[in-house]
């Protein structure tokens, strides 16, 4: 009886956090920011990773609360812990560029987080460890170039002109000037306004 009565509990507790992490959602929708943060806030608490990533958000860009990166940072870094791939996202670009510790450190959680989000299909992971591996102390052409693909693939412009520029100064893969313009006219198509002044030239 002892464990039902748990069991009863958690499911009580998951329910009631999700069901206000939605009621958050919609106030957010309807721009009642301050009674949305409130509902991420409680359902937060409770151990709920999503809520606990939308409270991330409201303190990252101060809606419905005052702005606080540290904040943000914190519960970014309980949904990611939880496993939540955006969340993961999130806190490893916190960690780059206001994380406490030393850089070292900071750099390998965050490569490793990124990693995972990536691995979870958060084109947002991939295309910035792409660019990450590409540009990094020690460049990893073949393995940015891999994530640049996964988010090119998942409708990412950028990421598709990126793509292209490999190609075309063969970083990473051997030089092919026919696949760069391929490349470059898809991501000039979606819009992005370097592939088509790469085209032109």
């Amino acid at each position: 009886l002892e464990e039902a009565a748990f069991q009863l509990q958690q499911i009580f507790r998951i329910d009631i956090s999700i069901a206000l992490n939605i009621l958050g959602i919609e106030s957010m929708r309807a721009g009642h920011c301050r009674v949305a943060f409130t509902c991420f806030k409680l359902a937060a608490d409770r151990g709920y990773s999503k809520a606990q990533f939308n409270v991330g958000l409201c303190y990252e860009h101060g809606r419905g609360t005052e702005k606080d990166l540290e904040k943000a940072g914190f519960y970014y870094c309980q949904a990611a812990s939880s496993h939540h791939p955006m969340a993961q996202y999130r806190y490893a670009r916190h960690l780059l560029q206001h994380g406490p510790g030393s850089l070292w450190d900071r750099h390998h959680k965050a490569v490793a987080l990124l990693e995972q989000a990536a691995g979870a299909g958060i084109t947002e992971a991939q295309a910035y460890l792409g660019v990450f591996y590409m540009r990094g102390l020690q460049p990893q052409e073949k393995r940015g170039l891999k994530y640049l693909l996964q988010a090119a693939n998942s409708g990412d412009a950028q990421s598709r002109y990126h793509v292209g520029v490999c190609y075309e100064q063969g970083l990473g893969v051997q030089q092919n000037l026919v696949e760069a313009r391929r490349h470059y006219q898809q991501s000039a198509a979606a819009g992005n306004r370097q592939a088509q002044e790469r085209l032109q030239a």
